[in-house]
């Protein structure tokens, strides 16, 4: 069974991502426990938690179809120590949000060397941030995002996120969410049948298919290996219709949430109509 859905606002409090969610017919979503782009957070009052659970149980949909997103202002890879551990306490307190809720996953990008240290480095600050992020929360995965590749980033490589998986010491913690838009522009084509069957099977050799935590289904504004994110409308970027298919004929999507990050949001509810029309009877 495919769990579809989008990344819905939870503007005015985080009760409102399962409402958003219900009225675009989802059966996942993904949400910003706080705002995005500060550091600082209200913290979560008895009457907003109240009304959260209140709402998602409304909603009918699992902890395990929601992937919440921590902010963009964290980098775990981050060359320099004072502004590592900056991001790394918003990251606990990003999970902690999550323990709360009784989220049992949080999606983040890895981070990025800002072309001060070398990826080696960079990915050994990530596992590090981690394993003290693990070391002093509780049961919430680390869901890694792969990227585009874009100026710094890391993560666009699944060997990248093989090598910080490997210094992860409880791997029970973390998993992975590969975005098909980042893939994309990664290099990894999922166009025809045989690219895609390449591409996952080198996921699974590499990265190992029990990782596989969540997706975030995208289509992409520029071309195949362009290390440029840029998201567009299903079947209107460079990916196409064809992609798509596969994925929701796929029995190793099954049971994770599938998240649209497209670009129109008045069109969510016809695009996750259109992806349940997708699957093969």
């Amino acid at each position: 069974m495919k769990y579809v859905g989008a990344h819905v606002s939870a503007s005015g409090g985080v009760y409102n991502a399962p409402i958003n969610a219900m009225a675009i017919g989802a059966k996942a979503f993904a949400l910003f426990t706080k705002n995005q782009r500060q550091w600082a957070a209200k913290e979560l009052d008895t009457k907003t938690i109240d009304k959260w659970f209140k709402e998602l149980e409304k909603s009918g949909i699992q902890a395990k179809h929601i992937l919440p997103h921590d902010s963009y202002l964290i980098n775990l890879g981050h060359p320099e120590l004072e502004a590592r551990e900056k991001s790394l306490n918003g990251f606990i307190h990003e999970i902690e949000r999550c323990e709360i809720l009784k989220l049992d996953r949080l999606n983040f990008h890895p981070g990025s060397h800002l072309r001060k240290i070398s990826e080696e480095e960079c990915l050994n600050n990530i596992a590090e941030s981690m394993n003290k992020a693990i070391d002093i929360t509780k049961d919430v995965k680390l869901v890694i995002e792969n990227t585009a590749g874009q100026g710094s980033n890391l993560g666009y490589k699944f060997e990248h996120l093989a090598y910080i998986i490997d210094k992860i010491e409880d791997k029970s913690r973390v998993g992975v969410c590969i975005d098909t838009c980042h893939m994309f522009t990664a290099g990894y084509d999922i166009r025809t049948r045989e690219a895609y069957d390449k591409t996952w099977n080198e996921f699974d050799q590499i990265v190992g298919r029990q990782y596989l935590m969540g997706m975030h289904i995208n289509d992409s504004k520029p071309e195949l290996g362009s290390r440029v994110d840029r998201h567009d409308s299903l079947g209107l970027g460079k990916i196409g219709w064809d992609a798509f298919r596969f994925i929701m004929n796929d029995d190793r999507m099954n049971d994770i949430p599938l998240v649209l990050e497209t670009i129109n949001e008045e069109i969510w509810a016809q695009e996750i109509q259109a992806l349940y029309d997708l699957v093969e009877k």
